[in-house]
């Protein structure tokens, strides 16, 4: 039994992975070109239509048009958010975040969520009177359709101020009138949305409220982010506590009616940030999603409504929802509905990422820097599988010592593989050794690595995070190569510590890892590659004392 090939299984399915991420995203689908949505407004459009249920809504029929043209713009700036409502349905129809710069370089330009002009994505909400199916309710509650009068088009949250908030009011033909609020609160990407109902007219007034988000064509970039593996685009709901993705071109799979719960959240999810709608989390809501050519250009839709509310002759009445448009920040989102927080998305790796980012959170409120904080991981991560690693490291020692027995039993039986493998196995018999030991370094190593992995690649925490020198930004690439160099260097000297493989051919094999996990880590996270450095670092101290001990040289 050769003991050095378990160590080659291993790190050529884990060489294999990165190479088949690499290929998958090589080999993705060319995405479209950028549609700059044209600002038309569709007369024909489709107005709301309801049944005339008076407790739940699945098959109430929502206003068709892309609203596409935006009305009056009120723009909102706060400490966090600048936005602009659309006086034609209340829409949210841009959404910028002035802490977060679109890159280094362009510091003063921020990162765009909504976006009406070039994506058509927008947060729509709004109305549906419960009428009789067939008849014309335009006129009797505000869709996002609805035109909307303002106090003035221009908000700030000043100096000293935490609230502020937003009306637009809407009259219909039967007296009833809506003030559609936005709330909103310093330090928050949180947005409290409100349709405030007073019914002044001489009969009991219904109706329900849906929320949606809108999206033009899908566009991937295309940048590479690491060694090829993209973030997810596209959209996400969270219903009776299992969170489903849906690509773009599937949402339309959500049929209007076929999934409900109480609570629950609709999203649109893009690299390090989200557009999320969530419902009264007290109610049974229902979910769906739609597809719709408009002047040549696809819209996607995915949206929740609730139950019918009956506000009374005199009476009022209010529908409220949050919509939360920013960042990816696990810990806010997890306050704001459950399971908000599954839009950071760790994949198969949430095992592993999840306590991996807790423990580096923690680490960082100490030091107050992301790349001494990944150091300050490796190390603990290190500690916490100190003495499996010196178990392991001593086993491989052994190895190392007994090599040249193992070399002359393989050029003795060279032509009796059976009678090699018996000899080799009453040899580590003899001498206690485990030939799988040293497996185990590699098996730790790997899930840490892939969690850390995604963690750098998701947790918008680690975004444009600095280090020291010119290590501006901890989750794209050493712009000078040298940690991957120096990661070569380390796992080239790590090998030299261990046991040669007796099979030629494997002997050549890792003699070219180094080289090629250089090539590999030239285009991966500079955290990640940190991480990788300083953990080398410590197994090779970890080797040369116990090579020192048990062998006395090194």
């Amino acid at each position: 039994m050769d003991s050095q090939r378990p160590f080659l299984y291993i790190t050529l399915l884990f060489l294999g992975f990165l190479m088949w991420t690499t290929w998958k995203q090589d080999h993705a689908p060319a995405p479209p070109t950028p549609v700059q949505v044209t600002q038309t407004t569709n007369q024909n459009s489709a107005v709301p239509t309801a049944t005339d249920t008076t407790t739940a809504s699945p098959n109430t029929a929502l206003p068709t048009a892309s609203n596409v043209a935006a009305g009056q713009l009120i723009r909102v700036r706060t400490d966090v958010l600048d936005l602009q409502i659309s006086t034609r349905g209340g829409d949210v129809v841009t959404a910028d975040l002035p802490t977060y710069p679109v890159s280094l370089d362009q510091k003063d330009k921020p990162v765009r969520i909504l976006d009406l002009t070039n994506r058509g994505y927008v947060a729509q909400s709004g109305l549906v009177h419960g009428a009789v199916q067939g008849q014309d309710v335009s006129q009797l509650a505000p869709s996002h359709t609805a035109e909307y009068k303002f106090e003035k088009t221009d908000y700030v949250l000043e100096n000293g101020q935490n609230e502020l908030i937003v009306p637009l009011t809407w009259t219909g033909s039967n007296g009833v009138v809506v003030t559609k609020a936005y709330r909103f609160q310093r330090g928050h990407f949180e947005v409290e949305v409100n349709h405030l109902v007073k019914n002044n007219s001489p009969t009991t007034w219904s109706a329900l409220q849906y929320s949606q988000l809108q999206h033009g064509p899908a566009v991937t970039n295309r940048n590479l982010l690491t060694s090829g593996v993209q973030a997810y685009e596209g959209g996400a709901y969270y219903l009776d506590d299992k969170y489903t993705k849906l690509q773009y071109t599937n949402i339309k799979d959500l049929a209007a009616g076929t999934a409900k719960a109480n609570g629950g959240w609709i999203a649109m999810l893009q690299h390090y940030f989200v557009g999320a709608w969530v419902p009264d989390q007290t109610q049974e809501n229902y979910y769906y999603g739609n597809e719709f050519n408009e002047n040549g250009t696809v819209f996607y839709r995915l949206g929740v409504k609730g139950p019918l509310l009956n506000v009374a002759a005199g009476g009022e009445g209010v529908f409220t929802s949050k919509l939360w448009v920013g960042p990816k920040l696990q810990d806010d989102l997890e306050k704001v509905a459950k399971g908000l927080d599954l839009t950071v998305d760790y994949g198969i790796f949430a095992v592993v990422s999840k306590p991996i980012f807790a423990v580096m959170k923690w680490i960082h409120g100490v030091v107050g820097n992301w790349g001494w904080t990944i150091i300050l991981l490796t190390i603990f991560i290190k500690l916490l599988f100190f003495w499996p690693s010196a178990a392991s490291y001593r086993s491989m020692a052994k190895m190392k010592a007994v090599a040249p027995r193992l070399k002359e039993i393989t050029e003795r039986f060279a032509s009796d593989p059976q009678a090699k493998q018996k000899a080799m196995m009453d040899l580590y018999k003899k001498e206690k050794i485990n030939p799988l030991g040293g497996c185990l370094p590699i098996l730790i190593q790997i899930p840490v690595f892939m969690g850390l992995y995604w963690v750098l690649l998701e947790s918008v925490e680690l975004r444009q995070a600095p280090w020291i020198l010119w290590y501006k930004d901890l989750s794209i690439k050493d712009p000078f190569y040298v940690l991957p160099l120096i990661m070569g260097a380390t796992m080239f000297l790590q090998q030299k510590l261990n046991p040669p493989p007796a099979d030629p051919m494997q002997q050549k094999i890792f003699q070219f890892l180094p080289v090629i996990f250089t090539v590999m880590f030239l285009f991966f996270p500079a955290g990640l590659v940190l991480y990788w450095v300083v953990n080398n670092a410590l197994s090779i101290a970890q080797q040369w004392v116990i090579n020192k001990k048990l062998l006395g040289h090194v």
